[in-house]
């Protein structure tokens, strides 16, 4: 069901600091930071030549992020995307099989649907599956 690792996605506390950490210390491509209201993120992607990078930093409070750099104050991986061919058919035959989908489809920074699913179902990971 699953198809190619789309991106590996890694809260940080300073997402300037670490979008010039990939760009001036590893050489890496390194896209503008953009704003994701709907999922409380500002992100920043760093194109590598097999997958990405998606720099996660909080946008305001409320932010699913703030809560995770409480946590982790230094950062950390907050969760793997995987891409699916058909999101919908990908939730309702997750559902069948008993793992939590958290919420509905949203649309993502790429401008795809996307949805998560619950870690503790997935060997302690935040999956997210994004339409492809």
């Amino acid at each position: 069901m699953i198809g190619r690792l789309n991106h590996v996605a890694i809260a940080v506390p300073d997402l300037a600091a670490a979008a010039q950490l990939y760009q001036g210390t590893l050489g890496a491509v390194v896209g503008a930071p953009q704003d994701e209201p709907a999922h409380g993120v500002r992100v920043v992607f760093i194109t590598l030549p097999n997958t990405k990078i998606e720099l996660l930093g909080a946008l305001g409070d409320a932010s699913p992020i703030a809560g995770f750099l409480e946590k982790n104050p230094a950062g950390g991986i907050h969760h793997i995307c995987y891409e699916v061919d058909d999101i919908l058919t990908a939730r309702d035959h997750l559902k069948s099989q008993g793992a939590r989908v958290l919420g509905e489809p949203k649309i993502g920074a790429h401008g795809k649907p996307v949805l998560f699913l619950h870690p503790k179902d997935f060997t302690g990971t935040l999956i997210e599956l994004e339409q492809a």
